[in-house]
């Protein structure tokens, strides 16, 4: 039988094709980016560990997006200009920010001109590791309990080094003080290498360093450490106990991971997100973020690792306001 043209038929027809192509150019919309090179910011100058890892992702990162990822060098005020820059950002997609550990405590310490919470996106962990406590190899305290039992029968008397004011190694080194109730002097050096240095020479009686700087010199003994600053041992140093164990609640990391301005699609985050998974599962990055005692977190969900910030700037925030710290 010969089926009857209806005008109506073709309306309703019509009107299919239309759906269907605007359903088709909604999924497809996503699809779209990127249309072109993604800037990095990093809040620090070239050469520092942020920037290392950051120029360890880019060119895998853009393989797997399929445009040219460059990176931005913004530093100043402890990172915080470089955070304020990627915050102000149009969430596009063509602008992120990789941050450190230092975003929270810089965070609880400078005045912004931003939301450090609210003002972004986040879209990945990178990785997370210990700082890790260190003395002289021929110091009389070989733990950290014989430490805080000396440090509390003689308050000022012994000193611990740090890369600087405000960093998670010397905050730490005030978390300690908090939680045991000893009284330690700070001396803030420039960098983690300085530091270990004069520990080394007997300058100073301890210091907190990242674990990239720290677990070499301990294993050459050059150093010793007294344990790390995570709650669970570090997978690339296993043999150091954890400072927990001497001082329950003692936890603090460094860390890395990729943020954007606040209001990214959500398409773009997941995108980002997926392509960062693969890259961070590529067996010679995560070798070498493991060498640097930094364990990849590529499973760790958008929504946990925005939490995770938020926690991160609330317990340096209690810290620094507990132990007074300033910025000179």
């Amino acid at each position: 039988m010969r089926a009857t043209f209806r005008p109506e038929h073709a309306v309703a027809a019509l009107a299919g094709v239309a759906l269907s192509t605007a359903a088709g150019t909604a999924l497809a919309q996503p699809g779209k980016w990127p249309e072109k090179p993604i800037r990095t910011i990093v809040a620090f100058a070239p050469g520092g560990g942020t920037d290392v890892v950051a120029r360890l992702l880019a060119p895998r990162l853009s393989e797997e997006l399929g445009q040219s990822i460059v990176i931005d060098n913004r530093p100043g005020a402890g990172g915080t200009i470089g955070s304020e820059a990627a915050a102000r950002a149009a969430p596009d997609g063509y602008t992120q920010l990789l941050i450190p550990s230092s975003y929270s405590s810089s965070a609880a310490l400078y005045k912004l001109n931003f939301d450090p919470v609210k003002g972004i996106t986040p879209v990945s962990m990178i990785g997370i590791g210990p700082l890790v406590m260190l003395v002289n190899p021929n110091s009389k305290l070989t733990t950290l309990k014989e430490f805080v039992e000396f440090a509390r029968a003689n308050p000022g008397a012994l000193s611990f080094g740090s890369s600087g004011i405000g960093g998670t190694p010397h905050l730490s080194g005030e978390l300690l003080q908090q939680l045991t109730g000893v009284r330690l002097t700070h001396v803030p050096y420039k960098g983690d290498g300085p530091a270990m240095a004069d520990l080394m020479g007997g300058h100073i009686q301890a210091a907190f360093a990242a674990g990239a700087s720290a677990v070499p010199q301990v294993r050459a003994g050059k150093l010793r450490a007294l344990g790390v600053t995570t709650d669970r041992r570090a997978p690339g140093a296993a043999e150091l106990p954890t400072m927990a164990e001497a001082v329950p609640g003692f936890n603090t990391s460094t860390w890395y991971g990729l943020v954007g301005p606040a209001g990214l699609p959500r398409d773009i985050v997941a995108r980002l997100r997926q392509a960062m998974t693969r890259v961070l599962e590529r067996p010679e990055v995560a070798e070498r973020l493991r060498a640097d005692v930094v364990e990849p977190t590529p499973t760790m969900p958008a929504e946990e690792f925005a939490r995770f910030i938020e926690a991160e700037i609330a317990l340096w925030s209690r810290v620094i306001k507990a132990g007074n710290v300033k910025v000179d």
